[in-house]
């Protein structure tokens, strides 16, 4: 979501360059993809989830004139990832108890998004490793992702695994897709090793949920889940609270443990979104998604 409210501001100036000119256009695409103003002190989610469609169409129109721009590949990216994450998927996940044919489609039209972040995300590592990226992944992962080197590439190299990881989740009786796991693990484990606190911890908040769900032996587990989870707490002073919402979901529906589930969802639902603003915004979705899942403790637990 980053830069969304300089994209807005610049809407004009930018369709106009994606149509004029290929210099216009790519200053256009550096100051919509540069490190500036975002929506996430924003206090209405609503608000912000009617406004990035329109800011991701602009991203994609200065694309058509600078496809090859590594920076607004992956604002685009991450734009898609996000949005189709907090808005689509959580609305169509509402509306499966009660309007299932909508949810389907909701959910349908949440990895076609993800695809769309997906290829932006991949286009851009391909611009920045160069010609061969594809052919040398497929042969070496880890070998070919030491090539990226600097916190720079640590953005793309994250959005990218990210909704690899979240289109693979929503399409599990796809073995192909499946079969990509591995590439979210080796995009995944480059990132954590160039920039470990990059934005606030959030790939640590991946491994939380990703190291849960693999054994000890595949060097997964919940005490390495846990180490990811204390990590995030400190890099945020335990004021960004989706990680409280990814340990309830993960970690205490799969001990059936009820009790850590209801204080964790409680602690979020009481915390002060207003009381560190630059996370207000992933607070508030996150307070979203921990009512959802209270509303569904008869699913999540055998006992209920």
């Amino acid at each position: 979501m980053r830069s969304l409210c300089r994209l807005l501001l610049l809407l004009a100036a930018a369709v106009m360059a994606a149509s004029c000119s290929g210099i216009l256009a790519n200053v256009a695409a550096s100051a919509l993809s540069g490190e500036g103003s975002s929506f996430r002190s924003d206090d209405d989610p609503e608000l912000v989830k009617e406004a990035i469609p329109f800011g991701l169409k602009t991203m994609e129109s200065v694309l058509e004139s600078t496809p090859h721009h590594t920076k607004l590949l992956g604002s685009a990216c991450a734009g898609f990832t996000q949005y189709a994450y907090a808005f689509v998927q959580q609305d169509a996940e509402e509306l499966e108890s009660t309007d299932p044919v909508r949810s389907r489609v909701g959910i349908a039209r949440t990895k076609r998004l993800l695809h769309r972040a997906v290829n932006y995300g991949f286009h851009g590592l391909e611009v920045t490793w160069g010609p061969g990226f594809a052919a040398a992944f497929e042969r070496d992962r880890a070998a070919a992702v030491k090539k990226f080197e600097g916190k720079d590439v640590v953005p793309l190299l994250y959005w990218t695994a990210a909704s690899l990881g979240a289109l693979i989740s929503l399409s599990k009786d796809d073995m192909k897709m499946v079969g990509r796991l591995p590439q979210v693990e080796a995009l995944m484990k480059r990132a954590l090793e160039l920039d470990e606190d990059f934005s606030d911890g959030a790939i640590h908040e991946f491994y939380v949920t990703y190291d849960n769900a693999r054994s000890e032996s595949n060097g997964g587990g919940v005490k390495r889940a846990k180490e990811h989870y204390d990590r995030v707490l400190a890099l945020t002073g335990g004021k960004k609270i989706g990680v409280l919402v990814s340990w309830a979901e993960a970690v205490a529906v799969q001990n059936q443990d009820r009790k850590q589930f209801d204080q964790l969802l409680d602690q979020v639902l009481a915390f002060n979104v207003d009381e560190e603003p630059r996370f207000r915004l992933v607070n508030l979705i996150a307070q979203r998604r921990a009512r959802f899942l209270k509303s569904r403790v008869g699913d999540l637990f055998l006992e209920e």
